[in-house]
């Protein structure tokens, strides 16, 4: 799948609530497995997916800053809630409530990640959504990438020095039905 070709829809995809979406990643990010509701909500086969970058599913609409905490906090061996919108190859999207973790080795050495994704409650996502576009306008105003991304980070850590909470209080607020 060539994502540079792939442009979002404004179609939304959605999976059961019984159903969770596994995958498994190197250190590099590259998919290892992938799950067959994975494979249905992606649009992809196994064949497309395995050996790829997780990342053919980046929704242009994902913060960068989002990923940042995110791929610092696994591969410091810690685990990560978080609200991600990704892209099905044929363009549709699909939000999910993702538990990212590190996998580890006999030795407690991170050797890859493990994501299960729920399907999030649309309030949830509503509030995610509205915060996110915060910080994707806030990228936008800069002509580089890491630009983009230090201005979204301090844009992130701000906010949620605003609201006296961490990245994953601020999810579980979300999650259990809180005001954002």
């Amino acid at each position: 799948m060539n994502t540079t070709q792939v442009r979002p829809t404004g179609i939304e995809r959605t999976f059961g609530d019984d159903e969770i979406i596994v995958t498994k990643t190197d250190l590099r990010g590259i998919l290892t497995y992938a799950n067959d509701v994975f494979l249905r909500i992606s649009a992809l086969t196994e064949d497309e997916a395995i050996g790829q970058p997780h990342n053919i599913i980046r929704h242009p609409d994902m913060p960068r800053s989002v990923f940042k905490l995110l791929w610092d906090t696994v591969k410091d061996g810690r685990e990560l809630f978080a609200y991600v919108v990704n892209m099905a190859s044929d363009g549709a999207h699909y939000w999910v409530l993702a538990h990212v973790t590190p996998s580890l080795d006999a030795d407690g050495k991170v050797v890859g990640f493990h994501s299960n994704r729920r399907r999030p409650d649309p309030a949830a996502v509503t509030a995610a959504a509205e915060f996110y576009a915060q910080l994707r306008a806030e990228e936008r105003r800069h002509d580089s990438s890491p630009a983009a991304l230090d201005a979204s980070w301090t844009m992130l850590q701000q906010a949620l020095a605003a609201r006296g909470q961490t990245y994953e209080e601020y999810v579980w607020e979300l999650t259990n039905g809180g005001n954002p």
